[in-house]
């Protein structure tokens, strides 16, 4: 009974489409989840030794309870393709005609399948070592026992072997991946480029994603074309894991190179800390040089090859590590230039880039001379400062765009941009967030297994489905999901950050006011087209 009702409720929305695959394992896994608790209360019955029911009762009750868990689960397949179309509509993508609820079933039976066999595994593995030790100590502690270290067992060769095993392989893939050199992307001739012959950086130290990052920006011919107004040949700095051994290293390097290209002189300065595999989103670098007609510098450092779920899991401090060296150093060096002489400073990360920028900066180091501002987008559940702020929100505003205090300080902005009136005056810095209330990645939370989050409150998020609904246990599972695929979404919706929304959020941080609303429209529009026509490819999109 439990199993169905979990899997009923693994089958209706949350916040991202899924495909049959995903629907069926997510669902297989949920029944497996009730059916052990099922399994695990009439257990602890028996053990408390409380009267059952007679065996022909039983019967009828679970002849009873059979047919009811059919119908239930009938009933919620048959709803499948409504609950998929009902977040492909607030996302405008065209709706199926069906969930494949035949193929759901066969992907669910094939994954309780393999999660009961694992289950009665560890229960017979429980039960030879309890038996093992009855000789010496009482049954009872014998049984806790057996399961205490079955469950060590179980633990130590997931976590040892299984994990292990796979993260050094993806590791190795990622490392091979990112030295090869793509033909289509040529070394840059020109001087003032990193990567260039001139450069401190060598070519094939920049990894793929530092190579993707120096070529693709915006020429100082292709910011006039947009603005009509004279521009500047931005400035990109990046540094790849394989120029040094260590992240001071790397973050040294990256202050040479960037006074090497006299980033110190540009109009404004941007430490960016990249996703797990060093990639930067274009739709961010972009939107901010054209904005500021190339006047913009803008430098980075490579802190891991894997992707962000996996740096998260296994280099939490890594990223950090490397954030803080790289803002160690700029900000040092920045604070000794004459302050009308020298750039505006800011930060910016997206994802676990986001959480890493976040960790870089020391209010109490920078209090006395502070930076300009930050933007950080989808930045991830577990970014402290994020959680503080959005657990402190002023009443009354809604969990998923908050207002903090005066707003003054810090703002909140999504795909309308923000709440907060656009008289109100800012203070010294400025700090922006930009999330859609679709990204999972923002909003996930363990607690989310006992307590419904506050962003599912009235009113919702305009990209959230009016269908969701909480469930114990079951919305978290579907929220963990959703955020493995919270890429897979279009453009402005999920963790996919469209340049437009970008477009409000750096004019707001960087106070831009020598732009029309007609002329910020038109950028907006063309923003959109190259972004959609070259979309960034980001291996690691997830966090």
């Amino acid at each position: 009974m439990l199993g169905a009702l979990f899997f009923a409720a693994a089958l209706t929305p949350t916040l991202i489409p899924r495909s049959y695959l995903t629907q069926g394992a997510l669902a297989g896994g949920c029944f497996a989840i009730g059916y052990f608790a099922g399994v695990l209360w009439r257990r602890l019955w028996h053990y408390l030794e409380l009267p059952e029911p007679s065996a022909r009762a039983r019967s009828v009750a679970n002849a009873l309870v059979a047919a009811s868990c059919l119908l239930v689960v009938i009933a919620a397949l048959w709803r499948t393709t409504a609950w998929q179309n009902a977040i492909r509509s607030v996302m405008k993508m065209a709706p199926v005609e069906t969930a494949h609820p035949l193929k759901v079933c066969i992907i669910a039976v094939i994954t309780f399948a393999v999660l009961l066999l694992l289950g009665r595994l560890f229960a017979l593995l429980a039960r030879g070592l309890a038996a093992a030790t009855r000789r010496v100590i009482p049954r009872k502690l014998a049984n806790v026992i057996g399961v205490i270290v079955a469950g060590l067992l179980f633990w130590s060769i997931a976590s040892n072997v299984l994990i292990r095993t796979a993260f050094d392989a993806l590791d190795s893939s990622f490392r091979e991946l990112d030295v090869l050199l793509e033909p289509e992307r040529a070394q840059p001739t020109a001087a003032d480029k990193t990567g260039s012959p001139a450069s401190l950086v060598k070519w094939n130290e920049l990894g793929r994603m530092g190579r993707r990052f120096i070529a693709s920006g915006p020429t100082a011919a292709e910011v006039s074309a947009v603005t009509k107004r004279p521009a500047q040949e931005p400035v990109r700095v990046y540094v790849g894991l394989a120029a040094r051994d260590t992240a001071q290293a790397r973050a040294r390097l990256a202050l040479d190179e960037l006074k090497r290209q006299h980033g110190f002189e540009r109009k404004v300065l941007i430490v960016v800390t990249p996703t797990g595999t060093g990639w930067i989103d274009p739709a961010a670098m972009d939107t901010v040089e054209y904005l500021h007609h190339g006047n913009v510098a803008s430098v980075a450092i490579q802190y891991s090859y894997l992707n962000s779920p996996l740096s998260l899991l296994f280099q939490p401090e890594y990223g950090a590590e490397a954030a803080r060296a790289l803002f160690a150093e700029i900000y040092s060096y920045w604070t000794t230039l004459p302050r009308d002489h020298r750039p505006k400073l800011y930060l910016h990360g997206l994802s676990l880039g986001a959480m890493n920028s976040e960790r870089s900066a020391e209010l109490f180091e920078t209090i006395g001379d502070p930076i300009a501002g930050a933007l950080w987008s989808g930045a991830p559940f577990a970014s402290r400062i994020w959680r503080s702020i959005t657990d402190n929100r002023n009443p009354g505003s809604p969990a998923w765009l908050p207002e903090f205090r005066d707003s003054r300080f810090v703002r909140f902005m999504n795909q309308n941009g923000s709440t907060v009136p656009p008289e109100t005056p800012w203070g010294p810095m400025r700090v922006v967030y930009l999330q859609y209330a679709s990204d999972a990645i923002t909003f996930f939370a363990y607690r989310d297994a006992y307590q419904a989050p506050a962003w599912m409150n009235a009113p919702r998020g305009p990209d959230v489905s009016p269908e969701l609904r909480w469930y114990p246990i079951v919305t978290m599972l579907q929220l963990a999901l959703d955020m493995a695929v919270a890429t897979h979404t279009p453009m402005g919706f999920g963790h996919v950050y469209a340049p437009e929304h970008y477009v409000d959020a750096w004019v707001a941080v960087t106070d831009v006011n020598d732009w029309s609303a007609e002329a910020l429209a038109q950028l907006k529009s063309h923003l959109a087209a190259r972004a959609r026509q070259t979309p960034g490819e980001d291996p690691d999109r997830g966090g």
